[in-house]
């Protein structure tokens, strides 16, 4: 079973469950775990290979799939007997929540995606294949370093981006190694994104400074039915870090709406 955390409200029974990006552990919610505390029940994984979740002998020389690894998040949660919860994600995490949706539909009961990846243009794809080239002769930690520096380019995200790589320091080159390879499969899963609506409702949080992925992002809330994007000021791609009273807020907010939601309306 995958590392955790564990917080119990004393009144509610809904679940909040976060799940991290690539590289990252369930400390980059640092910002939201007090807040979140107040009104749910909260639920924080490590994903495979990251945090305290180190792999099992058997997985130490075999790649992973999101499908393996959202089913590490799906397991957990029928051990707790959470037959719903709302999920939020960062980064690549979103990916891991849209693939949590596919094989198991209607256990979220809302989505929130911040930072979303959810297409690749051109200059990420050139960006993803330098780095498997480079990945052979360099240190993983300067491909790390570059990509973030590439996602948070500028020095008011300089915190965020320590972060980033402070957490990616931990994951180790063997395990880096293996989320790199999973890049192979990411565009199925994108295309996920693109033409399956999400059985709840989702909340894109994107800061105004994703250069990246918002104007992606922006296009696809157009498309789908039951999905809005806010955008965060002032905030790069870890809007959680960077405007985390923000990202809080908002998404709190969205939750509570929909909250029960899909009940009432089968009762209706």
């Amino acid at each position: 079973m995958i590392y955790h955390r564990k917080f119990i409200h004393p009144k509610s029974g809904t679940w909040v469950v976060f799940v991290h990006g690539a590289g990252g552990s369930n400390a980059v919610w640092f910002r939201q775990l007090k807040e979140f505390k107040k009104h749910f029940n909260v639920l924080l994984v490590d994903l495979r290979g990251h945090g305290k979740s180190k792999p099992a002998t058997l997985e130490e020389d075999s790649d992973y799939s999101f499908d393996e690894v959202a089913m590490d998040v799906i397991r957990l949660m029928d051990h707790y007997e959470i037959k719903k919860a709302h999920l939020v994600g960062i980064s690549l995490g979103c990916i891991v929540i849209r693939a949590i949706d596919k094989l198991a539909p209607g256990r979220a009961e809302s989505i929130v995606l911040g930072g979303a990846i959810i297409q690749f243009n051109k200059t990420l794809k050139v960006l993803i294949s330098m780095a498997k080239i480079l990945n052979s002769v360099l240190p993983y930690m300067w491909l790390y370093k570059l990509n973030a520096l590439i996602l948070m380019p500028y020095r008011r995200h300089s915190e965020s981006r320590n972060i980033f790589i402070r957490e990616a320091i931990k994951l180790g080159e063997k395990e880096f190694g293996k989320w790199m390879k999973m890049t192979r499969e990411i565009k199925s899963n994108l295309n996920d994104f693109l033409t399956r609506e999400p059985s709840a409702p989702v909340l894109y949080l994107m800061g105004d400074g994703d250069h990246m992925f918002l104007p992606m992002v922006a296009d696809l809330v157009k498309k789908q039915v039951n999905a809005k994007l806010e955008i965060i000021k002032n905030s790069g791609h870890c809007c959680n870090l960077d405007q985390a009273n923000l990202f809080n807020e908002i998404s709190i907010h969205f939750i509570q709406r929909n909250s029960g939601k899909q009940e009432m309306l089968k009762l209706g």
